[in-house]
């Protein structure tokens, strides 16, 4: 059912949101990649769809607004909205840079309603659609010194579920994905200045990482996440609506 249909995914050029292009690639889906550094367009073409890129800075609604016009351009639209775009900074509050947080809060929470709020119009006019919002373990509970990216991961799942009921009785699904520790270059680079600060091995920083919050001592993968987005845009979950799926090997059990 996917299959000639368009995602738009961002932060897609590496890690996440890479593992979720490729994964809705595979259903046949054309994709328009976004984000920094290389772009895999031939990682995607090697699937048999068609990839496109655009690269807006998602702080910027300027530069979203070019970003969705370039898929309705040259896609026809944008069938699939993966909001995965996101950045970090960890500091105590009292420490936080301002410029930071207003990055932060940008990037990884108003940039969904820009890219929202642009894509849901063709949706309901074309009759289906789906938005999934890539929110976080921290979009459901807290950690200290992330004080920016828990509030907005949090602003994130619940503007979900506001645009959720919004939808409720359209075509369009929003929900969104709250994963715990996913080794990412993000993840990696927090492992390697822990790896330094206890003066131990990438592998045993790693262990502690996962020790610290997630029972099952194992990174949930990109592969994963993938997969799961695919079973979102499935006629199975046309009624799964506002929800917060957390793929977090039992942190939020605990």
């Amino acid at each position: 059912m996917l299959k000639g249909k368009t995602a738009v995914v961002t932060g897609s050029t590496s890690g996440i949101g890479l593992g979720i292009a490729l994964a809705l690639a595979r259903q046949g889906m054309n994709i328009v990649l976004n984000g920094f550094g290389e772009v895999p367009r031939a990682q995607i073409e090697a699937l048999g769809v068609r990839a496109g890129y655009h690269g807006a800075d998602m702080s910027r609604p300027a530069e979203i607004e070019a970003m969705m016009a370039y898929a309705d351009a040259e896609f026809g639209g944008c069938d699939v909205l993966v909001n995965n775009a996101g950045i970090q900074h960890v500091a105590a509050v009292e420490e936080f840079p301002t410029e930071r947080w207003d990055a932060i809060i940008a990037i990884n929470l108003t940039s969904a309603f820009h890219t929202t709020r642009l894509a849901l119009p063709g949706m309901k006019q074309r009759g289906w659609g789906r938005i999934i919002n890539l929110a976080s373990v921290h979009g459901l509970v807290a950690s200290a010194q992330k004080s920016a990216y828990v509030a907005a991961k949090h602003g994130l799942v619940g503007f979900t579920k506001a645009v959720a009921l919004e939808t409720a009785t359209t075509p369009v699904t929003v929900n969104a994905i709250c994963p715990g520790w996913v080794l990412t270059p993000l993840v990696q680079k927090q492992v390697d200045a822990r790896a330094a600060a206890e003066n131990v091995s990438n592998d045993e920083a790693k262990r502690r990482l996962l020790a610290e919050k997630q029972p099952s001592l194992q990174f949930t993968t990109p592969e994963q996440l993938g997969e799961l987005t695919v079973f979102l845009c499935s006629d199975a979950a046309s009624n799964v609506r506002g929800q917060a799926w957390s793929l977090d090997g039992g942190w939020t059990a605990q």
